[in-house]
């Protein structure tokens, strides 16, 4: 099994668990009529090693995965748009699974109003399965989760227990199958100005990472912008990029990167208090200030931590454990704000005490795999893997 997981890394980058490299033989072995993992060796670029990489491969997503992420996407591409209306914007998605990404962020451009001529999305995925459903648009309900699904009806056809995509959102995309780690890249030279890249570089070892970074960063646009996911976003910052202020997962190449350019703020200024009431009258005591909720301070936390502040969201995180020390959340982001300050052990020590609160946090055990193959503790890393693993497949089948 060693031997055909050097194979599969060496063609594909992928490193899968034992627990996923078992499951796939498990099935393949009887269809290619072998009676033992040693009598199967399917070469690269075979029907049969296509069929492997499949099963290895977890290719599921949902539509409007993370809105934010698309909110920000189509504010870019907006930006974009109006300073150089003569040119349309190019986006990868990349894994693109069986669609959803890609697929949401034509609807995102749909309903706002930016047709297919001004902004065109290249979808490109490891998997040739993954591909082929994309190319069909036909959903399950498990492709639709969250309480707003009012985006259904209207660029979706129910189809017996499936639902057809529109033609409409079709226009935007082109799928094509494609490995990010091969000689020439996925894409032939082209240069985007948006990438997504998210729930990647977790199925990569340390220097695969490095590899698909430096990939990431000759298909994007010196002044595009990179979404990354959560957890992958300090291994992106390890290899060229550097995320936008105010944001923990939209990334710029680091040399794009002005000295000092904040992101325009989207909150309104508080008004100036009037000057009666700007101080306590003099000889009478303040009235006492309510003290700060955990929830409030957390918010406060992420977006000191989301703006580079990492010395302020630390203690705003110090001060939501000390009235509520259960909060996995904030052990989770506190051991993202060690990992951006470089100190992984502190991170470590975090990130363990956010699962022993939360067992099933996805994101802190994709973050505890990262850090400790970086650090080359691959057998830790490896069984951090396995965790996600089985919690990502348990959460699809609760939302099948």
């Amino acid at each position: 099994m060693n031997t055909l997981r050097a194979l599969l890394q060496a063609s594909t980058g992928l490193a899968p668990s034992d627990a996923d490299l078992e499951r796939a033989l498990r099935e393949r072995l009887p269809a290619a009529g072998a009676a033992a993992v040693k009598d199967y060796a399917p070469l690269p670029g075979t029907p049969e090693f296509e069929a492997l990489v499949d099963l290895v491969v977890v290719p599921e997503s949902w539509m409007l995965r993370d809105r934010a992420v698309f909110a920000e996407a189509l504010r870019f591409v907006q930006q974009r748009l109006a300073a150089r209306p003569a040119r349309p914007v190019r986006i990868l998605s990349l894994p693109c699974a069986a669609g959803e990404e890609p697929y949401s962020m034509a609807l995102v451009l749909a309903e706002a109003g930016i047709p297919p001529a001004r902004c065109r999305i290249d979808a490109v995925d490891l998997s040739q399965a993954a591909i082929a459903r994309a190319r069909q648009g036909r959903y399950t309900r498990n492709a639709f989760r969250g309480t707003d699904l009012s985006f259904r009806e209207r660029w979706f056809t129910p189809c017996g227990d499936t639902y057809l995509i529109a033609p409409a959102l079709r226009e935007y995309v082109a799928f094509r199958q494609g490995n990010l780690l091969a000689a020439g890249g996925p894409a032939g030279g082209a240069s985007y100005d948006l990438v997504f890249c998210r729930n990647l570089l977790i199925y990569f070892d340390q220097i695969d990472r490095a590899r698909a970074a430096q990939a990431i960063g000759a298909l994007l646009a010196d002044d595009g912008l990179l979404l990354s996911g959560h957890a992958e976003a300090p291994s992106f910052c390890r290899h060229g990029f550097a995320p936008l202020p105010e944001t923990g997962f939209v990334l710029r190449k680091k040399d794009a990167v002005p000295a000092a350019a904040p992101r325009p703020s989207t909150r309104r200024p508080a008004a100036a208090p009037p000057a009666s009431v700007a101080a306590p009258a003099a000889g009478l005591a303040a009235a006492p200030r309510a003290q700060p909720q955990p929830q409030d301070l957390l918010a406060q936390a992420q977006t000191h931590a989301d703006a580079g502040r990492l010395a302020d969201a630390e203690a705003a995180c110090r001060a939501v454990l000390a009235q509520a020390p259960d909060s996995a959340a904030a052990w989770f982001l506190l051991g993202m704000i060690h990992e951006c300050g470089g100190r992984p052990r502190a991170a470590d020590a975090s990130w363990r005490r956010c699962i022993y609160l939360a067992p099933d946090h996805y994101e802190a055990l994709c973050s505890l795999a990262l850090l400790h193959e970086g650090l080359g503790d691959a057998a830790t890393g490896a069984g951090f893997r396995q965790r996600a693993a089985r919690i990502f497949t348990r959460r699809g089948r609760t939302h099948a």
